[in-house]
């Protein structure tokens, strides 16, 4: 098992570093067309929908149509659409419950998870614009969050955090992934190569108090997104959301972080 999660994770790396430096829009946008549509087809999957081959290929024509044809830098309507996607009905949700599958509450939250996903991938085509070592920066906030959480729980879980949904994770575990971000997004705003970076750019224009109040905002955003996927795989009684990336579960278990962090980010940006 830990041999081919080792080998896919190089795969997985070697995609991403050849598509980040290739500095071709065309190609990394085609890239992620194909990433979005398997993550689109696990949550037609998870959702339990009739035809979910059929709901990839629609959602992933879309993604392809707003990539190619549309105007990304005015792209904040969706970002923004995403943000209150997770404040208003997917936050909640975790802590009323989900609707019952094959209701229609069901096929509606479907579509608005949809929704959020495409503006995570959105999102990525956007960043990626502006650098690929931006892009970087912003997805490295999740990962050190999430890399933090994990040994932390390890070494000091003893309260959980959501119980039931995901016994796994603790409080212990959610600061320390918040500090290890807090310590190693400050290191990388002193370093002059980094200045075109998410972290240096928040700090630069809004001081070390907002530097923390952004960063604390995008951990607790990364948390949510990791307990709702969790949320949706526990109510159909599911480990991972397919088993696309051996040794790592689905694409979804892989990015299902980034779904809420990086519209928000974006936004951020935006400000910046």
């Amino acid at each position: 098992m830990l041999k081919t999660r080792v080998i896919t994770a190089v795969i997985l790396l070697a995609i991403l570093l050849s598509v980040l430096f290739s500095h071709s829009f065309v190609f990394f946008s085609l890239v992620a067309a194909v990433f979005f549509g398997a993550a689109a087809w696990e949550c037609f999957r998870l959702f339990q929908n009739r035809q979910p081959l059929l709901g990839a290929a629609l959602w992933s024509a879309a993604f392809v149509f707003i990539v190619f044809k549309g105007d990304l830098s005015r792209a904040n309507l969706l970002f923004g659409l995403c943000a209150a996607i997770w404040a208003l009905r997917l936050v909640p949700s975790l802590a009323v419950g989900l609707p019952a599958a094959g209701s229609v509450g069901n096929r509606l939250l479907n579509g608005i998870y949809g929704i959020a996903i495409l503006g995570c991938f959105i999102a990525i085509a956007a960043l990626f614009r502006h650098s690929p070592q931006y892009l970087l920066s912003v997805m490295a906030l999740v990962w050190v969050a999430d890399i933090g959480a994990y040994f932390a729980g390890k070494a000091f879980g003893k309260h959980k955090l959501a119980p039931s949904i995901s016994p796994g994770k603790s409080w212990e575990g959610a600061i320390g992934g918040w500090l290890a971000v807090l310590v190693i997004a400050a290191a990388t705003t002193l370093a002059p190569a980094l200045a075109d970076t998410f972290a240096a750019r928040v700090q630069m224009k809004w001081g070390w108090l907002g530097f923390g109040a952004v960063m604390t905002l995008l951990v607790a955003a990364s948390i949510v997104g990791d307990l709702f996927e969790s949320q949706l795989k526990r109510r159909v009684s599911m480990k991972d959301s397919s088993n696309l990336l051996p040794g790592h579960g689905g694409v979804l278990d892989r990015i299902d972080a980034l779904i809420p962090t990086l519209p928000l980010a974006i936004l951020i940006d935006s400000w910046l």
